[in-house]
């Protein structure tokens, strides 16, 4: 019976480190590091050239992929240089950027990864300010 309380603790306590959790997509443009939450990236595929890219996010070297997420107005693709990588980050190492901070509508926050600070977009949110929403 203890074992059984014991194995019920443990996993409640690992279901409550997964809601405090986001899982975060790191991919570059340029030679900029950046984030989105993965849950807004519906898959990755080839850039097209009608797809869009963001000047103030960097200048693409090749622009050979692109992130693929659905908007208000049917599916957008954002055009990058790499993908990285999915990881989980713990909602308490999120930081909100301050209202001084003089950033694009969609930067949405920032995170340390490893010993770089990645700024997080809205991936909506780009394509909105791009006129493609």
């Amino acid at each position: 019976m203890m074992l059984q309380q014991e194995q019920e603790q443990e996993q409640e306590q690992q279901e409550q480190r997964l809601e405090d959790e986001v899982d975060v997509l790191f991919f570059e443009i340029g030679d900029r590091l950046y984030g989105t939450d993965a849950s807004q990236v519906l898959r990755i595929e080839r850039a097209l050239p009608e797809d869009l890219s963001v000047p103030s996010l960097g200048e693409l070297r090749r622009g050979r992929r692109a992130l693929v997420f659905s908007t208000s107005q049917g599916e957008a693709h954002l055009k990058v240089d790499v993908v990285h990588a999915v990881r989980p980050i713990l909602i308490a190492n999120l930081r909100q950027l301050p209202p001084a901070v003089n950033a694009a509508p969609f930067t949405i926050g920032a995170c340390l990864d490893q010993t770089r600070l990645v700024l997080l977009i809205d991936l909506v949110e780009t394509a909105r300010t791009q006129g493609r929403h």
